[in-house]
Parts: C-alpha cells; structure tokens; sequence
C-alpha cells in the first residue's frame, strides 16, 4: 500500500513539473520520439469494459461473482498475487537512405547518402494504484550515430541539438473514478479530438512533431502535455473537460536540416510565460449511437502556428490567442464510413502579415470503404476558408482557400502477419504542387520482432517547405524489439 502512495505522489499533479524541467534541461530542443496514440474520445464503455479497466470500482453482481470465481482459481494454483506493476519495454534501430539529393554547394551540409542511424529505448510502466486508480508512465532514450558516421562538422549545432540525442519524459499520469459517472486523470497525457486519421481539423489540443515531414502518421506524432482531465458520463454522452498547463508548441525542423525551409539564421521564439492567465482550456462533449456518433468541442488555446512581430529592433515568434468552436461526426453505411469535421477558429494570424487578426473556418469531408477482404480505402480532403480575404494577402502568398488532401491505402496479408499502407498527402491544388508520398511495410517477423520499412518520396511544388524539400526522397528501414 505505501509503495503504491509513493507512486500517485511521484507523477501527480504537482510533482510532475520537477520531471519536466529535468526534461527540459537534457533536451533544449525539447525533443520527442515517436509517439503511441491514446484515443480519449470514446464515450464512457459499458459495465464489461468497465470492469477491464477499472475492475475493483465495478458493482454488478456478476461481475463480482466473476471476480470471485476467478480469486478461487487463482488461490489454487498460487498463492502470490499478480504484480500490480508492468513494465514494457522496446529497442528500436531506424535507418534512412537519401537517394534524391544532389552535390552540394560549398561549405554546405551533405544530405546524400545515410541520413539516420539512430537507436532508441522506450520504457513504459503501467501500475494499478488505490481502488480503481491507474498510473502510467513512458520515457524515451535515442542517440543517432549517423553525426558521428558522417561527421559532426558538417553539421549546425542547431541539428545536433535537435536530433543528434534524446532524453524525454513523455506521458506520465495517473487515473481513476471519483465516482461511478466521474473520472480524473492528471499529468503528461494525450487527448485526440476530430475523426480524421490523416488530417487535422479539430484535433486541437496536443502539438505536433513535423521535424521529418511525412515519414509516420499523425498517431506517431503528437506530443503530450500536461494537463488535469474531467469525464463526466451518463447514457450514450460524455462531457469531457480539461486544463493545460504545459506551453508547448509544434516541433519543426532546425537550421541544418534538409527538412528545414526557413532562413539561413533562425528567430527567436517567443513562448508565453506559464502562469493562471496563460492557461489553456478546452471542453468536448461526446455521443456515441448506433451507427454514428457526434462530438462537439470547444477550446481556448494558443496558436502552435506562430506569426511574426518586429520588437526593438529584432523579429520574433509569437503564438496568438485562439478561439475554436468545432463539429466531428462518424457514420456507417455498411462497408461505407463517412465522416465530417468543422472548426472555426477565431484570431488567426500569419507570419508574414503580423497584427492581422483574423477567422478561418476548416471544413473535412472523408469517405472510408472496407468491402475487400482485409483491405481498407480512404479519401479524406479539407478546405481551410479565410474570411474577410483581402488581395494584399496575395502578395505574401496568403490564399483565400487551403487545400489538403489525403489518399490512403491498408492492407493485411500472410494472414495479418505483414501490413503494408500506402499513403499520399497532397497540399494544394494540382497545379500548385506540393506534397509527399509514403508506401510501408510492417511485418511481424517473431512475437517480439517488428520489420518496418519502405519508401518515401515529395513533390516540390510551389508551396512551402515543399520548395525546398523536393529532393528529400529517401528509403527506411525500423527494427523493433518488444519486451
């Protein structure tokens, strides 16, 4: 019991900060590996789910006559109780190989060639806690020998200190019931809004990794914040509620990397001071029926866009205030998926025209079919309509309307042991350009042995960073061991 309280004590609420700012200190960058995806939107699951997660809290009479049968066969064969603690781990070697890129010019990185060669640990440790209390914590160690390969000479100390080494702590929370239609979860966490799996709309909340555009998915790239969450359920709806604590902002592409497609001389970055006016708020209420369901969010938060400001002198980033009223809705048709998301974001503002306040709407439309036989199909598109549109925004290349669209195909073979997933993100029209295209394999070589590899291939296009990373074409290869 007291090795249980130290637990909830060392990642709660309050003691998580310490964590953080060790973070901070190894990793200036604040830097994130790849990450696991929790989906928190679904709608508080039924009394068999129930007693999965939170077997102690439930309270039919079956399930504690099963618990009970269960207690019986278990004091018969041992009389040790399972371990409340878990711990899972994996060791992973990703490799890439830029085919595309030409000689460079003098004094100038050398992007040919191996590109990565990085390994990494991740440790998780899961614990069941008090009653029906849970805790979790994920960490994620990686050095990439790739600098030492080709010479940390050729490099900027910007790129060595975003990508060279690792040290994070990523998710770190602890949940549980309050009661039997309320349940808190506090610390390092992720919350995934919106129903799209390949574009963003009204998913919101948690900042992105776009430091290597278009080498995993969305799932793998969203980066945990602190935050308290609230989840009230009661029928088929759920009311979710949280506070953010933790300023955090989109991860991109430092001077010296063949992804970056700013200027030759980085700006400062101006991050809000974490104080009770800079909290961020957001709250989702969610429904799930038979055959479709309905989430309504709101949020109040800052822009992981930045915009740019001219202060003494000198240019900066700064991350506007903005305000979101968002609609995602699902529906099935048979094999047919169809699905919608709106977002309505009020004091947008750009990079290159500052102090220009204004409100954008995001419309997705998205169709999913899965009548093959272990094949899936998708075709998601998204407009993004500025209003009050003014031809001066033109000259900066600001558009009136921003296209994306997503093309995505799954499927299994050798009997689910390999996947293999084709996926092409289009930014633009047509004609505009810009764009990149991943096709993937993941086989299942043992039960603890993953192979993960493929192709990856952009389109320069008109558009930025697209400009500048045409020739970013490479090969990878993943190998991942679980434990």
């Amino acid at each position: 019991m007291q090795s249980r309280l130290l637990f909830i004590l060392l990642i709660s609420y309050i003691g998580i900060n310490p964590l953080l700012a060790a973070e901070q200190k190894i990793d200036n960058a604040d830097l994130d590996a790849v990450m696991d995806d929790f989906d928190e939107d679904a709608v508080k699951p039924d009394m068999e789910d129930l007693l999965d997660d939170f077997g102690d809290d439930a309270k039919s009479e079956q399930g504690a006559f099963d618990n009970a049968e269960q207690a019986t066969d278990s004091n018969s064969i041992s009389n040790t109780s399972p371990s409340p603690w878990q711990l899972n781990g994996a060791l992973i070697l990703s490799s890439s190989y830029n085919y595309a890129q030409g000689s460079p010019a003098a004094g100038k990185t050398d992007y040919r060639g191996l590109s990565r060669l990085r390994g990494s640990l991740k440790l998780e440790l899961r614990v069941d806690l008090i009653d029906s209390w849970k805790g979790y914590v994920e960490t994620n160690l990686s050095h990439d020998l790739v600098y030492q390969i080709q010479g940390r000479s050729n490099y900027t100390h910007a790129q060595l200190d975003s990508q060279e080494s690792q040290a994070q702590l990523r998710e770190a929370w602890i949940q549980g019931s309050l009661t039997r239609s309320l349940d808190l979860k506090l610390g390092r966490q992720l919350v995934v809004w919106g129903k799209s799996d390949n574009l963003r709309v009204t998913d919101v909340l948690n900042p992105m990794d776009q430091r290597e555009l278009g080498l995993v998915d969305i799932e793998d790239l969203r980066l945990p914040l602190t935050m308290a969450r609230m989840d009230y359920y009661w029928g088929s709806w759920n009311l979710s509620a949280l506070t953010i604590q933790e300023i955090r902002f989109n991860k991109t592409a430092q001077p010296g990397s063949d992804f970056y497609a700013g200027q030759s001389v980085p700006i400062i970055d101006n991050t809000p001071n974490k104080n009770r006016s800079n909290l961020e708020y957001a709250v989702a209420l969610n429904g799930l029926f038979s055959g479709w369901d309905l989430s309504l969010y709101w949020a109040r938060l800052f822009d992981d866009r930045p915009h740019q400001v001219l202060k003494n002198g000198a240019t900066i980033l700064e991350h506007s205030r903005l305000t979101m009223l968002g609609l995602a809705t699902n529906a099935a048709f048979g094999n047919w998926l169809m699905k919608g998301e709106v977002g309505y974001f009020r004091g947008v503002e750009f990079v290159t025209v500052a102090g220009q306040k204004k409100q954008q709407t995001d419309m997705l439309l998205g169709i999913e079919y899965s009548g093959f036989d272990d094949t899936t199909l998708s075709l998601e598109v998204v407009d993004r309509h500025l209003h009050s549109y003014k031809l001066a925004l033109a000259t900066q290349g600001i558009k009136k309307d921003e296209w994306q669209t997503a093309l995505r195909y799954s499927g299994e073979f050798m009997h689910a042991r390999l996947k293999v997933t084709l996926l092409t993100l289009l930014f633009g029209t047509p004609e505009e350009g810009g764009g990149v295209a991943r096709l993937q394999g993941d086989y299942e070589w043992t039960e603890n042995i993953r192979l993960i590899g493929g192709i990856v291939a952009y389109d320069g296009g008109d558009k930025r960073p697209f400009t500048r990373i045409g020739d970013n074409d490479r090969l990878f290869l993943n190998v991942k061991y679980s434990f």
